[in-house]
């Protein structure tokens, strides 16, 4: 690929808003430490606004980087119905794009275990995981790119607080569980309106995703209206909830896991006498009569 893509005749506007998204990407890039020198970095593509938008920021910034690494753009191929799947086989090599499509039947799967109505969205995402990461392995890809932005990062925490009793999201690094992978969410810094902006002015070939976007009752989709009804109230709220998952203070949380609340005393208190302060029941005892 020897060009830059872009629309046929980009405004000032799209050229600015395409300049603070590569940037943004960039400052996340080198915030999280999430691409090296000579990693081959493996584009998980949806054929999405997200993955498309996150292909382009990667690709911008591989002509950019002080660093050498490799893209290749990896699509799974679930094997839903009406699939379009030349879409993306056929951008990827007008644009001179390294790719590899991946087929595996998970729909049928999904489709056999998930009642009817219900969320699929787990299901499809364990069965799509450890596809990628054996993809990962035999293409020797180093790291593993996900489409993920600001906003579905503060739904996440959201989504885990309100139904898990967690506070947890989606970190912009990642360390698999058998520690032989690394995912990276290079768009961890970018509004999802200016992702669709970006999207829109580019006239990516979308590709419906029908396995989530048939269910309208997702709580992912009650917590966005929930936040975007909070942003059009205070806008900067999402930014500031983001801020606040980047910026915490465990001291003033409640995890005895991961502050040492019972070994607090102040200043005066002897060392020796610690022990005597071990465990104190606080909770008032039935008198006798």
């Amino acid at each position: 690929m020897n060009s830059e893509i872009l629309p046929v005749k980009p405004s000032q506007n799209f050229l600015k808003l395409r300049k603070k998204l590569i940037g943004l990407t960039g400052k996340a890039i080198m915030h999280y430490n999430m691409i090296e020198q000579s990693d081959k970095v493996m584009v998980c593509m949806s054929g999405g606004k997200d993955s498309y938008t996150m292909l382009m920021m990667l690709l911008a910034l591989k002509r950019r980087a002080p660093i050498n690494f490799d893209i290749i753009a990896v699509n799974l191929d679930q094997k839903q119905p009406n699939f379009p799947e030349d879409i993306l086989p056929n951008y990827f090599k007008s644009h001179d794009i390294p790719y590899e499509i991946i087929n595996e039947d998970t729909y049928s799967i999904v489709k056999s275990k998930i009642p009817e109505g219900k969320t699929t969205c787990s299901l499809c995402s364990r069965l799509r995981r450890g596809i990628l990461y054996k993809v990962a392995k035999r293409l020797g890809a180093t790291k593993i790119a996900l489409g993920h932005h600001k906003n579905d990062i503060v739904e996440t925490f959201f989504l885990n607080m309100f139904h898990g009793s967690k506070l947890k999201s989606m970190p912009p690094k990642l360390l698999s569980d058998d520690k032989k992978n690394i995912v990276i969410r290079p768009l961890s810094f970018c509004d999802e309106k200016d992702i669709t902006s970006y999207a829109n002015a580019m006239d990516f070939p979308i590709i419906p995703c029908d396995l989530c976007g048939s269910q309208e009752n997702l709580e992912r989709k009650k917590i966005k209206a929930m936040l975007s009804n909070w942003e059009k109230e205070t806008p900067g709220r999402i930014s500031n909830i983001f801020g606040a998952i980047s910026n915490i203070e465990l001291s003033h949380l409640a995890d005895k896991n991961l502050f040492n609340f019972e070994s607090l005393k102040t200043s005066d208190v002897p060392n020796e006498n610690l022990d005597s302060f071990k465990i104190i029941n606080f909770i008032k005892q039935p008198q006798k009569v």
